[in-house]
């Protein structure tokens, strides 16, 4: 998992968190509000909730397309845990907490990484289908 997260507050302007995103070349932001993780924003919030519709991105607050509540896990947690919480809310980041606060973020690629092994038995699986 990813330990140092990027985070964003629900008035920050979705421009303010693009930026963000584009500095450190990631494809999400957490939001935070009074230090607790409330919300996250993807690539795919922007594209759908700003650009298509044409929307200032200066002007369209983080509240407005961050994607609440936020599905989190805690740390002690198993990968597979994990997984199988990312397949069920068809979500490719889970932020990792330890009670309220933020600890971490495992992306689908994580898990792959961690466990590559489930990535053959996931592959013979489909193949069998």
């Amino acid at each position: 998992m990813a330990k140092n997260i990027k985070t964003v507050k629900p008035d920050d302007s979705v421009h303010a968190a693009v930026l963000k995103m584009n500095k450190f070349g990631i494809g999400s932001v957490i939001v935070i509000n009074s230090r607790r993780p409330i919300g996250i924003i993807t690539e795919t919030n922007i594209m759908r909730r700003v650009v298509e519709p044409r929307m200032d991105p200066a002007t369209v607050w983080v509240k407005d397309i961050m994607t609440s509540p936020l599905v989190t896990i805690d740390q002690t947690a198993a990968v597979e845990e994990a997984a199988k919480i990312m397949a069920d809310k068809n979500i490719s980041r889970l932020p990792v907490t330890n009670g309220n606060k933020l600890v971490g973020l495992i992306s689908s690629t994580d898990i792959v990484k961690a466990n590559p092994t489930q990535l053959g038995i996931l592959d013979e699986l489909l193949r069998v289908n």
